[in-house]
C-alpha cells in the first residue's frame, strides 16, 4: 500500500492491549498516530509502550484531528454506538469491536449513519479473517452443494484463565475503571450471550447466509451459562448453535456443515495462539486438509480494513452484518424468554 492509513485507537483497555495493539504493530498498511482512553495514565502508558505520538483522554480530540483517517473503537460495547456515531459524523472510517452495538436500535442507527456519511464501518468479528474460515467460505460456495444442516459451538473452558495468563502481555489498568466494568458485567447472562454470540452467529451467517428463525433454551449452574439454539436458515438449512461458559477443559470453537455434495469441519483455536483454523473438507470422494499459515486474525482484520479504506477490497463484516448479529443475539434471548420460535 503506497500510503498507510493513519489510525487512532479509542479505548485502551484489556482487549486493546492484548489484541489490537500487538496486531497494529505488525500490520501492513496502517500507522498508529493516537490513542485515547478516559484514564490519562493508561493512555500515556500505552502510548509510551508502542511509541504513539499522541495520547488523549477524550475521543473528541482525536476526531478533531484532520490527520486521523480512521479509528478502532475498543471501548466496552455499551459505548460502541455513541463513539462510532461521533467518529462517522467527524468523517472517520471505523473499525468497531463486536458486538456492533448494545441493541438493534443502536445498530440500525449506525447503519443509517454509514449510508449518510459515506464512511466505512467494519465490525471486529475478526474470525472472518481467519484463513481457515476463509477457506471454508470458498468451499461452501463452490463445492458443498446445497447446505442442509450444520452444528456450531463456542465453549469457554475453565483452563482459559491460565492460557490467557501465559499468552497475554502485562496490561496497564485503571483500577477504578476495572471495578466499574466488573459491576456492569455482573449481568453475566446478558454479557456472555452478547460477547460470545456475536462471534458464533457471525460465523454461521458468513458460511450459510441469513437466519429465518430461532428456537433456544438456556441453563445456568452457578456462574456457568449454557445456550442451545436451533436455527432455520433463509435457505431452508437447519442447524444448532451451542454457547457454553464454562466447561471443564480447554476452550473449543468450531462448525460443521453438511451439504448435498460435500461436508466441512472447521476447528478454531483460541485466537491468541495466532493459528489458523484447522479444516477438513470432503467432496468428490476425497478429504482435503489445507495447510494455512498466517493465522493472526486480529492483524489480518486491520490489514483488510486498511485495504477497504484505500479501495482495494471489501468491508467484511460490514455494518449490516453487525446489525444481523445483534438481532440474532436479541432473538436468542427472546426465544429463551418466551419458549417460542422467534422469526427474524
Amino acid at each position: 500500500m503506497a500510503q498507510p492509513v493513519r489510525i487512532a485507537l479509542i479505548g485502551c483497555g484489556r482487549i486493546a492491549q492484548v489484541a489490537h495493539l500487538p496486531a497494529i504493530e505488525k500490520a501492513d498498511g496502517v500507522t498508529l498516530v493516537a490513542v485515547a482512553d478516559p484514564s490519562g495514565q493508561v493512555a500515556s502508558d500505552v502510548a509510551r509502550r508502542y511509541g504513539v505520538p499522541a495520547a488523549h483522554t477524550s475521543q473528541a480530540e482525536v476526531f478533531a484531528d484532520p490527520g486521523v483517517e480512521a479509528v478502532i473503537v475498543a471501548a466496552p460495547d455499551r459505548f460502541h454506538f455513541p463513539i462510532a456515531a461521533e467518529a462517522l459524523r467527524a468523517g472517520k472510517h471505523v473499525l468497531v469491536e463486536k458486538p456492533l452495538a448494545a441493541d438493534s436500535g443502536e445498530a440500525e442507527a449506525l447503519a443509517d449513519l454509514v449510508d449518510q456519511t459515506g464512511r466505512l464501518l467494519q465490525v471486529g468479528a475478526m474470525k472472518r479473517h481467519d484463513p481457515g474460515l476463509e477457506y471454508a467460505h470458498r468451499f461452501v460456495t463452490g463445492k458443498l452443494g446445497t447446505a442442509r444442516t450444520f452444528n456450531a459451538w463456542y465453549r469457554i473452558g475453565d483452563l482459559r484463565p491460565g492460557i490467557e495468563a501465559t499468552l497475554f502481555p502485562p496490561v496497564f489498568a485503571d483500577e477504578a475503571a476495572r471495578g466499574a466494568e466488573a459491576t456492569f458485567k455482573a449481568d453475566r447472562r446478558r454479557y456472555l450471550l452478547a460477547t460470545h454470540g456475536a462471534h458464533v452467529f457471525d460465523t454461521v451467517r458468513y458460511l450459510l447466509g441469513d437466519v429465518a428463525s430461532v428456537i433456544a433454551k438456556h441453563r445456568q449452574d452457578g456462574r456457568d451459562q449454557y445456550w442451545q439454539a436451533l436455527l432455520t436458515m433463509a435457505s431452508g438449512a437447519i442447524g444448532t448453535v451451542g454457547i457454553t461458559v464454562d466447561v471443564p477443559g480447554v476452550p473449543s470453537e468450531g462448525i460443521e456443515v453438511f451439504g448435498a455434495t460435500g461436508s466441512i469441519r472447521v476447528d478454531t483455536p483460541f485466537p491468541f495462539y495466532r493459528l489458523a483454523s484447522t479444516v477438513q473438507a470432503y467432496a468428490g470422494g476425497e478429504t482435503v486438509t489445507p495447510v494455512l499459515p498466517d493465522g493472526d486474525a486480529y492483524e489480518r482484520q486491520i490489514e483488510a480494513f486498511a485495504r477497504a479504506i484505500r479501495g482495494e477490497g471489501p468491508v467484511t463484516p460490514d455494518v449490516r452484518d453487525g446489525l444481523s448479529a445483534v438481532r440474532l443475539i436479541e432473538a436468542t434471548a427472546a426465544a429463551v424468554g418466551s419458549g417460542a420460535e422467534v422469526k427474524l
